[in-house]
């Protein structure tokens, strides 16, 4: 017996997939259960313009984050922050800090999405990678610049 499952199913198969099971197993579990429909030729159907719309959510928002990308690549960030004479922070950047930069510029990144190796400790250009998509990653010059103490 053929059946679409519905979700992940170790053993048989992802979400989606059309795989061939024993009745029994099918009838008194799978489909009581919710984990699977039976694969008629309408089910084939639906499932496959569920597919292809997925899909093309999917590029969408990939092209989407591509665009974000290119104007976060374009762009240079400036933080002052308190230094000592040898350039050294008082404290470090956060994530947060860039996060908030970026939404003083125009951009509503969420700062989990900010990432850089270490911490921002010294004055000077860093590279902070904004990861918008599992796909598109961009990466940002950050200029850490000493405020002037008053």
């Amino acid at each position: 017996m053929e059946i679409i499952l519905l979700k992940y199913q170790k053993g048989l198969g992802e979400k989606d997939d059309i795989v061939s099971v024993k009745p029994g197993y099918a009838r008194n579990y799978l489909i009581p259960q919710g984990i699977a429909i039976l694969a008629t030729a309408t089910s084939r159907k639906i499932i496959e313009e569920n597919l292809r719309q997925a899909a093309h959510r999917k590029e969408h928002i990939i092209n989407e984050a591509r665009q974000i990308a290119k104007g976060l690549e374009a762009l240079e960030l400036k933080i002052e922050t308190l230094a000592g004479p040898d350039g050294r922070l008082f404290g470090s950047v956060t994530p947060l800090m860039v996060a908030n930069k970026l939404e003083e510029v125009g951009f509503d990144i969420e700062r989990q999405r900010v990432a850089f190796d270490g911490a921002i400790k010294e004055v000077g250009t860093h590279v902070v990678v904004i990861d918008l998509h599992k796909e598109v990653k961009a990466k940002v010059n950050v200029e850490v610049i000493a405020a002037a103490r008053g």
